[in-house]
């Protein structure tokens, strides 16, 4: 899930640019799918939107010194960016900066109020801070915009918020509203097995992987839920199947013991 950001300036790129640079920033920076949409009421420079895109590819580079300036140089230009206040957020909370960070999350929303991907990456923002409460009314304002063209991307990042605080009724009610939405996102699907393992599920926990190996390979968190939920069901030979690929694509798993040692254990009953 991981898109690369290609800053071209010759001419032929431009018009390419102009339409898909902020997209894909955010997934680039957030591991989203999240898309801007620009309001007509603010349009920026062409200098101080190339002056964000350049921030926002050198914050991907890790060269933070560089994207500050740069970000810096955007801001002074036009303090009503909003998408560079919402960069210039990331680019802080990568800094531990927190204060900082908020404080530019609140201009841009403040600047697009209705930017579902502001008050996405914001939700994830105070989400990682601890403000759950905060968090989830962020994820559920970008949703209620009717041009968001990925609120199953909000739904997930909520769920994965509640689940960081054990609640998992809420955290499957965002699942669901998420698949119901994409039914092929693969990151909700694997939620979904993990969960439902989670609750002792294990057919539907079976189902749901099934379903995300339809459109995704296995990773090594697929590979050891895959072999925990085999086991549970008593399907044997693809557990060890499972097992087996853990071992030989990640030697140094920290799955490794836990595998070995569930291995020692007797095969367990269908719940």
């Amino acid at each position: 899930m991981f898109w690369t950001l290609c800053y071209e300036e010759n001419e032929r790129m431009k018009s390419i640019l102009n339409k898909l640079c902020w997209l894909l920033i955010v997934v680039i920076l957030l591991s989203g799918c999240n898309q801007v949409f620009v309001t007509k009421e603010h349009k920026p420079d062409k200098v101080v939107e190339n002056s964000m895109l350049r921030g926002a590819e050198y914050i991907r580079l890790g060269k933070y010194d560089v994207a500050m300036q740069r970000l810096q140089e955007a801001l002074a230009q036009d303090p009503n960016y909003a998408e560079a206040h919402g960069v210039m957020a990331i680019l802080n909370e990568r800094l531990g900066r927190f204060d900082e960070a908020q404080n530019h999350y609140e201009t841009a929303i403040t600047l697009k109020p209705n930017d579902s991907d502001i008050h996405n990456n914001y939700g994830q923002f105070l989400c990682q801070r601890g403000q759950r409460t905060e968090a989830e009314q962020q994820f559920l304002k970008a949703v209620e915009n009717p041009l968001y063209k990925t609120p199953f991307v909000a739904y997930v990042n909520a769920a994965l918020c509640v689940l960081r605080h054990d609640d998992a009724p809420k955290a499957e009610i965002y699942l669901r509203k998420a698949l119901q939405i994409h039914p092929k996102f693969s990151q909700g699907l694997y939620l979904m097995a993990k969960l439902s393992y989670d609750q002792q599920f294990y057919t539907q926990a079976h189902n749901y992987l099934e379903r995300y190996l339809e459109i995704a390979q296995h990773t090594e968190d697929t590979l050891w839920l895959g072999v925990q939920i085999e086991w549970q069901l008593n399907n044997d030979p693809v557990a060890s199947k499972y097992a087996q690929q853990l071992r030989s694509q990640y030697p140094d798993s920290e799955y490794i013991p836990s595998l070995n040692q569930l291995e020692r254990q007797p095969i367990k009953n269908e719940q």
